[in-house]
This record gives structure tokens, sequence and C-alpha cells, in this order.
């Protein structure tokens, strides 16, 4: 009967009325109207501390009022005397629901009326359930869950819970709550007051909670505590700090993770005068041989539990004359094991998607001499040399191993996205898993394989330390390193191993990449918090891979073409857009002089473009010297496009970039200067298009294009300078970009075939 609201169908909702208008005044005008049965009661009184009434009152039927209450069947019209009702008065909510008259409905429970038409008062809505002593109720909160507070406590946002019991025809009160805590379940039976308080300028407008059925529970109540990580929980014995119900039993629940410990340490207590049975705590701890464990409340209590348990407080026959008193408040500390001796973990993959984990052997070399063997159990029943975990469910795993380092994880998740419209700029954060880093067994690889549609997105890689290509020059020396990959079904791109501690502040790739974090010494889970990398799902654009790299003053920054040792693939396109400060001059400088590359069909080609003067320098890769370091005062993209090479040599370029002052390189170069490129433009044949030469700025301005193994097509503009070599020309690009974001747009590669350049 989830839904449901204490049998208030959706019928008589429509019924309950309020709302509010104005008069000519600017005075809102309420009207309220319950209707017959609803077991609502509303109820208008002065706040505390009480103001004097001369300054507000409650105009009701014409008549000054200092309290207004209306009961199920009334229709009431009220408006305040002042501006600031807030000030003076409050408003309860109360229903009553007789479980023992009839049927008991269950489910959410909903705020009536909804607290957005109530008077901007501070409101209390208040729940009396009575039930018979054989139906337990339970209390379901959701997220947030709760947190117990001290009777001279305050919420910080002004929402309390209070909860109260009965015993017969008295009230108990369990305690009050403030949000953001880790209390999920209060159970109890016989009956309930719930009292939800909201401040007048509070929004919400749901109560948060449910009310389930349950057998009985033969206690006062019981209170689950759910730990989701390290933490600690205050909680109190029922009145708290008045006495503790005579002879009565309380229990809590704890659940807490598998990879860390629970310590119980009483902070306060008084026991009263016993004369018959005797006060005591009882822990029930799941596999224990010797449940119930009982200590006395003088007792130093249990620590570094490991997994759930329960703690119950159990009360005496308290001597009549001189009954004392029994009061408890205890603190549960949640934290990482301080003497590791529990070998069961919980690996929880019910919330996880497409998502595997293998515990395995890690490669080594083979010896002669007999070394034991370690096994991985599930659920301590089977086990074997290797344990696949799938996702959707939650697992329990044990080790039978002398030595854990002999094993390693490797573990896969597949994030897809098949539809744009739903995915454009999403991001997702790619971490491992907490539930694998609490594991004894040290993390080998984790790859996270990134799906989007064809031509349609693109993807784009932020991490959150700069990263480093891992290069001879200069090698990664961190626990762990990214490996960037293509998913491309036949297409063998590796970008290359990154690490942290460089240069690059973005990666983005054209379409399906492989993310693998590959960890290289033990204590990778002590630098696991610098392992976030942020994947956004972008623009589709052309070229394989786009970096985003900002150097550092105080070093070189090392750069690679992908594929190193295999050459970059054919018709491929990478560009690297390099950002130089305004104080520093940017060392642009080639390891070798030459590619050695011979292309099969096509041409290999390089771009330099300042960004700032859109001036580019086109260099061939396949027959020209490359070019001598080179000094750069603005941000700068280098774009490095392949053809089809023939057998033997492949492409491969590495490059460096290092920053300067300004005042160190030299003067400055006029932006209006002009720059030369290589003799190797001037072959490129003229364009069979409708475009004729023409002047501009006493320039010939020709259209020009690149031949290629595909049609030729114009690329731009090239025009012939009036007072430099006859050989020489200047590129002057003003096609559209294919810059997937971002104010800076890379040059089009010569070779590839994409959207047309119009001169």
């Amino acid at each position: 009967m989830a839904g449901l609201n204490f049998g208030v169908t959706v019928a008589v909702l429509g019924v309950l009325l309020l709302s509010a208008s104005r008069l000519s005044s600017g005075v809102e005008v309420y009207e309220i109207a319950l209707p017959h049965g609803s077991g609502i009661t509303v109820f208008i009184k002065p706040g505390t501390p009480t103001l004097p009434m001369k300054l507000c009152h409650i105009i009701s039927s014409r008549r000054k009022e200092t309290t207004l209450s209306i009961k199920s069947g009334d229709k009431i019209v009220f408006y305040f005397s002042c501006q600031d009702p807030e000030n003076h008065f409050v408003i309860e909510i109360q229903k009553n629901i007789d479980c023992m008259a009839g049927p008991c409905p269950f489910g959410e429970v909903q705020l009536q009326p909804s607290t957005s038409v109530l008077p901007s008062l501070n409101r209390t809505f208040i729940w009396d359930v009575r039930a018979h002593k054989s139906i337990g109720l339970e209390l379901q909160f959701s997220h947030p869950r709760l947190r117990q507070i001290g009777p001279r406590e305050s919420c910080p946002d002004g929402v309390s819970h209070s909860i109260s019991g009965r015993i017969d025809t008295s009230l108990v009160r369990i305690g009050t709550f403030c949000r953001n805590g880790t209390v999920s379940r209060i159970k109890m039976q016989e009956g309930v007051k719930m009292a939800l308080h909201l401040p007048w300028f509070h929004d919400r407008n749901i109560s948060g909670f449910s009310i389930a059925n349950r057998s009985s529970i033969k206690r006062l109540c019981i209170i689950e505590s759910v730990f989701e990580g390290e933490g600690s929980a205050t909680l109190m014995s029922a009145n708290y700090p008045d006495g503790f119900p005579e002879d009565e039993l309380m229990t809590w629940q704890f659940i807490i993770p598998a990879h860390l410990r629970a310590s119980v340490s009483f902070l306060h207590f008084n026991v009263s005068n016993c004369v018959k049975k005797e006060e005591r705590v009882e822990y029930y701890i799941p596999g224990s041989t010797t449940n119930p464990e009982v200590f006395k409340l003088e007792d130093k209590q249990p620590g570094n539990m490991a997994g759930n348990f329960n703690l119950s407080l159990q009360g005496c026959d308290q001597d009549a004359q001189n009954p004392g008193i029994l009061r408890l408040q205890f603190q549960v500390l949640v934290q990482r094991p301080q003497d590791e001796s529990n070998k069961t973990y919980v690996v929880d993959l019910s919330n996880e998607q497409a998502m595997s984990l293998t515990i395995e052997p890690r490669l080594s070399k083979q010896s002669r001499k007999f070394v034991p063997g370690c096994f991985v159990c599930l659920d301590s029943r089977t086990c074997s040399t290797n344990l696949t975990l799938t996702s959707g469910s939650k697992h329990k795993i044990s080790f039978l191993c002398d030595d854990l380092t002999r094993l390693w994880i490797n573990a896969e998740k597949t994030i897809t996205c098949m539809d744009h419209r739903y995915c454009h700029r999403k991001s997702y954060s790619l971490q491992v898993p907490w539930y694998i880093l609490q594991l004894p067994v040290q993390l080998h690889d984790f790859s996270w394989k990134l799906l989007v549609p064809k031509d349609s997105l693109s993807l784009a890689l932020v991490p959150a330390q700069k990263l480093q290509q891992h290069t001879h020059e200069r090698a990664c020396n961190t626990s762990f390193s990214y490996l960037l990959a293509s998913a491309v079904p036949g297409q063998e791109l590796y970008f290359g191993f990154f690490c942290s501690g460089g240069s690059i502040e973005q990666i983005q790739v054209k379409q399906n990449v492989s993310v693998t974090l590959r960890t290289f010494a033990p204590n990778f889970q002590q630098e696991a918090s610098r392992q976030n990398l942020t994947v956004s799902f972008i623009p589709h654009f052309k070229e394989e891979g786009v970096f985003t790299v900002t150097p550092d003053t105080k070093s070189k920054v090392y750069l690679r073409t992908p594929n190193w040792d295999r050459g970059l693939p054919s018709l491929t396109s990478v560009s690297w857009n390099i950002s130089v400060p305004r104080d520093q001059v940017a060392c642009l400088t080639f390891l070798k002089e030459r590619t050695g590359v011979v292309c099969q069909t096509g041409r290999a080609f390089m771009i330099i473009q300042e960004q700032r003067a859109r001036a580019e320098e086109i260099f061939s890769l396949e027959e020209e010297v490359l070019p001598k370091p080179s000094f750069h005062h603005h941000s700068f993209w280098v774009n490095i496009s392949n053809c089809s090479p023939a057998s033997g040599k492949q492409l491969d370029l590495l490059f460096w970039v290092s920053l300067s002052p300004r005042t160190t390189v030299g003067k400055r170069r006029s932006p209006r200067a002009r720059l030369w490129v290589s003799t190797m433009v001037t072959s490129i044949p003229r364009c069979r298009c409708s475009q004729k030469s023409f002047r501009r700025d006493g320039r010939t301005m020709t259209p020009m294009c690149m031949p290629s193994s595909m049609t030729p097509w114009c690329m731009g503009t090239c025009c012939r300078m009036p007072t430099g070599p006859s050989s020489s020309l200047r590129w002057t690009p003003t096609g559209p970009s294919r810059a997937p974001q971002g104010t800076a747009h890379p040059p089009h590669p010569p070779y590839a075939p994409g959207p047309r350049l119009q001169s």
C-alpha cells in the first residue's frame, strides 16, 4: 500500500482546500477546509517566547483571536493583523491514526496540507499512530539519514524529528534527530508519535519517511545505524537524560563496511538500583561462537570489530523506594583496522553496470621450487586460483594465501553513450572504487572503455592534476599512469602512457577510447586521491586527438606522436594546443632533422599556426628538413597529419617546448613580420575551382589545393608577397574550424577529407 497516506485518498486530498488571496490592503487571507473523517487538526497558537499580543492577532469572522483551532469538517477564513506573523505564531498540524479500530494504511508519508500553501509560520507536523502490542511499526528514513542530538542541542538548518514510542498509555521519548546522520530505520511496537519541525522559511514539502508494518519486536525499539565509510555516531538510551524505562529492552543494529572496523565507547552512563535481574549490555556479532557477549556498563567495551553487530541495553526491576536512574550515551567509531585479523571482504557490485573484476596470480618467473598455491574464496565455500566478479551482485570473498603480493586485480568497466542528445556535455569521473582499494591485493589494471556513437560525439579527458607523457627523455616515475588507446575495432592507435606531474591539461579523442589505469608500486593506495580523471562527451571533431598543453616555466615539455613504436597510423591527424604565458617565450624544438617517412599515397604535413596572428607554416614531412628551434610569443598549434606510408619507415616525431622570460630571448618579432614557408608550397597545383586570382592590399591572392588520394579540394588562399622571394608563399586560412571546443581552433590538415574551405 505504498504511496497511501493514512487513509486519505486522492479524492479526499482534492477536498482538502487551503488557499490564499489578498485583501485590497495587501494582507493575505487564508482559507482552510478540512474534510470530515480526515483525522487532521490544525492549531495556530502564540510562539515561544511570547510577544505582546497587541502587536498581532488572528482575524477570523471579524474577531481578534490569539489562537485558532480547525478540526475535521471545519472551514475557516482568517488573516493576520500584522506583516510578520512568523514572529508571533506557530502552527501545528496533527493527524491521528487508530490502527486498532480498522486497517492501518502504510507507505510513504506526505505532508497534509502541503507546506507550500500554509501560512509562513514555524510548522510542526505530528503523526500519532496507535496499534496493538503485537503489531510492529517501522519508520524508514530516506536519504539523508538521521543523526541523534542531545537535549540541549539543535539542528543547524532548524529541521528536526522528535520520535516517541508507547508503553501502555505512557509516551517514551526515543530521541530527537537532525538530518545527515547514520540512522536509517527505527522499529517500535504498540504505537509511535512522530513530530517533524520545520522553520517558517524552509520550503521542504516532503516528510522524508515512510511507515511499514512489521511483526512484534518484543522490545521497546530497534534503531538501525548504517555506516558507508569512516565516521562516528553518538546515540542515547530512551528518555535520555531521564531514566530508561524499568525492565525494558532497547537494541541498536549497526551496518559496517567490511573493510572498516567499529569500536564502542560509553560517554556517560548511570545505573539504577536493581532488585531483580541485572542491567547489562549485550553484543551479538554474526559469526561469533560466544553470542551474545555480555558486558556491564562499567566494563571496557569491544573495539576493532569487523562486520555488522547488534548492541542491546537491558534494564532491571528497580527498587521502589530508591529506584535510581539508568541512562546511557555512547559513541560508535568506525575507521580503518588497527590490527588486521579478519580476512572476509565485501565487494559490492550491485549498483554497477557493465563491470567485471578479476583477482588472479600476477605474472612471475617459473621456479623449480615448490610454491604453495594462492586461492581466492567466494562466500568461503568455493575457492580457486582466480576469481571473476561481475556487476549486479554483492560478493563476499576471502583469501587462502601466505603471500598476497602474489595476486593482483584487473578490472574493466564500460561506459556507453548511444544517444548523443542524452550524453552531450555529460561528465563521468573515472576513479577506482573504494571497494577495490580496501582489498589487501594490489590493483594492476583498471580499464574504462568509453564508447560513443560514430560521427556524433567525441570525448574530452580532464585530469585532476596535469599529465606528463612518458618518453625516454622524461620517464614517468609515479606509482600509477594512464594508458590511452583507441577502442575502435581494427584500429591500432595508442596515444601513449601519461602520469601526473606534467603540463597536459586536457586530451580530446575523436571516438571510442580505452583508458587504463596501471599501477607500478604497492603504495598506490596512498596516492589514490590523485587518480581522478573526468571524461565528458563533446561535439564530434575530425582529428584523432587534440592535446591541450600549458608548459611549465621550470622544465621542458616532451611530446611525441601516438604509436611511437609503430608509427602514426595512415591518414591520421593529431594536434597540440600549446599555451604561452604573456611574459614568456616558447621555444619549439624537434629531436631530429628529418622524419624519413615515404608516402605511398597522399602527403604528410606539419602545420605550425600562431593562434593570435592566424598565420601558418606548412612543412612537408616527406621531403623537407624539419624546422630548427623557433620562438613563439603567443599560443600556437602544432598539427601533424600522416599520409599512407610505404612499407618501411613510419612517421614518428618527438618535440619539446621550453619557456623562458621574454627579456632573455631578444627583441620581440613584430606581429606584422611576414612568416615565410618552404618552397614546397610553390609546387602545390592550382585548384580546379571557380575562384579566380584577385588583388588585395598589393598582393595577388590565388586559391590553392592539395593533391591526395582523394579528389583535390580547396584548402584556403595563398598569396604572393610583393617584396619577398618569388618562391615563398604565405598561408592565409579562411575556412571554418573543426576545433571541438574553446576559442583557439586547430589548423586543418592538408591531406584529410572534410568540410570544404572557401576562399
